[in-house]
């Protein structure tokens, strides 16, 4: 029951970000509320329809759907009168990656899927509906990006799988959360990057 409702809680900060990207770009409310469902429930879905787990999340529980559109009408409202502070929504943000990284597995998992499959899952579900989000908002999704995002969820992912070998569930669920929320608030506090492709071309003779 809590990891319902800690996903619950990673639908609507997703939704949250989804829908400020859309007020970047000057959205009508149809484009805020399309930003803020695809970034929420994005991942999950395309990780359901990848795995045959039908029918996909929000359609068998339409409380995610209600959670996503919610917090994409109460962000286009309250975002004309009061400010979002960054810093807060990046700790949110992190929360709901590392909930969604743990959840995608444990869906994975509980279809019998190896470990590469539970954890490329884990990422999907954590970081797809922002690749989605940032397509249709015309921006390089940030997992393209030098920033530790996706590698956060592979490394909840992972954790989650060994936790299941050596731990009770709970405890698992708990471990991998923390391993893939604090990867990425270190990364953001400290500014720790991937390193970046540089293609240098040869001088012509």
């Amino acid at each position: 029951m809590v990891m319902y409702y800690l996903d619950l809680f990673g639908v609507i900060v997703f939704a949250i970000s989804g829908a400020l990207e859309a007020g970047k770009k000057r959205m009508d409310l149809f484009g805020v509320l399309i930003l803020a469902v695809v970034t929420a429930l994005g991942g999950g879905t395309l990780r359901d329809v990848i795995l045959g787990n039908q029918p996909v999340g929000w359609v068998k529980d339409n409380t995610y759907l209600w959670c996503a559109l919610g917090a994409g009408l109460f962000t286009f409202i309250a975002g004309r009168f009061a400010h979002f502070p960054r810093r807060m929504l990046l700790v949110a943000d992190a929360l709901g990656l590392a909930v969604f990284a743990v959840i995608g597995s444990e869906v994975a998992l509980s279809l019998g899927m190896p470990t590469l499959i539970v954890t490329i899952m884990g990422m999907m579900s954590a970081v797809m509906g922002g690749l989605i989000r940032d397509v249709l908002a015309n921006e390089i999704p940030l997992i393209f990006q030098k920033e530790i995002y996706a590698t956060a969820a592979i490394l909840g992912s992972l954790s989650y799988v060994a936790g299941q070998y050596l731990l009770p569930t709970p405890l698992a669920t708990l471990v991998a959360v923390t391993v893939g929320f604090s990867v990425r608030l270190l990364a953001i506090r400290y500014k720790v990057s991937l390193p970046i492709f540089l293609l240098t071309e040869r001088a012509s003779r």
